[in-house]
């Protein structure tokens, strides 16, 4: 009788717990998700919503004071928008030109830092990555006043040296040739670094079986040091070209587009657009011509650069 009210007594407790486990077992698989929520919530309200948002304001219109459905519209609108080719061509012309310029430098620097050769080393890397450091705007206004036609450190020192002055940022080579210097002085010790940190992880004896092959410092470079970069070569390329053509504050602030639209980047049309014309609905057009600008672009680039077989 003991035996049965014991036995009877241990199945109720086993039957309990079944009950209760299954229970348990969805909050322990619901606590991580409570935890990533608040990553979730702001996602949703901050990025996703835009850009719903967004893409669903590319086919409206904004015709007396109501928001109107255009349909493809501003998609059309902007196949025939010649100030939009011309932003088109300025930014394609500065990626074309100051990216490659830039990376070269970096690696260059990157090498020169990487050298047992050097002195204070730790010096001039910091040195050279100062610039990033400083924001946009103000450098943007940095570069403003040392290319000023008229008073400009620039050009007092090509007036003292016996040069002509320059139109920097009156004329329309040399004020893209302006936000080029700008860009170039800004990001390049950024990209040096990650090349340096990929210079690092070449094992130095592939360096010293190239030495003992009788390879010169040229080939050394191009068989060993070249090809260990090439991660870091991709991905300062990829991102150097992103922001290129989401370039808006260096010419915002150095020549605001000018003069003769010359400088007026995809960046800064979207931006006129948006809050100048307050024309959100082309904005936002011009905003997801530039994603698929720059999604085909990155397409591109991976291709070129990256492995074949991927």
């Amino acid at each position: 009788m003991t035996i049965d009210r014991t036995f009877a007594r241990d199945k109720r407790f086993v039957v309990s717990r079944a009950m209760v486990k299954p229970k348990g077992q969805f909050f322990r698989r619901l606590t991580p998700y409570l935890f990533l929520s608040p990553v979730f919530i702001l996602f949703i309200a901050f990025k996703l919503y835009p850009y719903g948002y967004a893409f669903w304001l590319s086919f409206t219109s904004r015709r007396g004071g109501k928001v109107t459905f255009v349909g493809v519209d501003n998609y059309l609108r902007l196949l025939g928008d010649p100030l939009f080719r011309k932003a088109l061509s300025n930014t394609a012309t500065i990626l074309a030109i100051q990216v490659p310029i830039m990376l070269v430098l970096a690696i260059a620097l990157a090498v020169a830092f990487n050298s047992i050769l050097l002195k204070l080393r730790s010096l001039w890397r910091m040195t050279y990555f100062v610039p990033i450091v400083m924001g946009l705007v103000a450098y943007g206004i940095l570069f403003s006043m040392l290319l000023n036609n008229q008073y400009g450190l620039v050009n007092y020192a090509l007036n003292a040296a016996g040069l002509p002055r320059i139109p920097w940022l009156a004329d329309p080579f040399w004020a893209q040739i302006s936000i080029m210097l700008a860009l170039t002085w800004h990001y390049t010790g950024q990209n040096a670094i990650i090349y340096l940190a990929q210079l690092q992880t070449i094992p130095s004896d592939l360096y010293e079986a190239a030495a003992i092959d009788g390879a010169s410092g040229f080939q050394q470079f191009r068989h060993v040091t070249l090809p260990g970069l090439k991660p870091a070569i991709i991905l300062t390329t990829v991102l150097s070209s992103i922001g290129t053509l989401q370039l808006f504050d260096e010419p915002y602030v150095l020549t605001n587009g000018g003069p003769d639209n010359a400088t007026l980047t995809i960046g800064m049309y979207l931006y006129l657009n948006g809050f100048k014309y307050f024309d959100f609905g082309y904005a936002s057009t011009i905003g997801y011509a530039l994603t698929i600008i720059i999604g085909v672009v990155s397409f591109i680039q991976f291709r070129l650069l990256g492995d074949a077989r991927s």
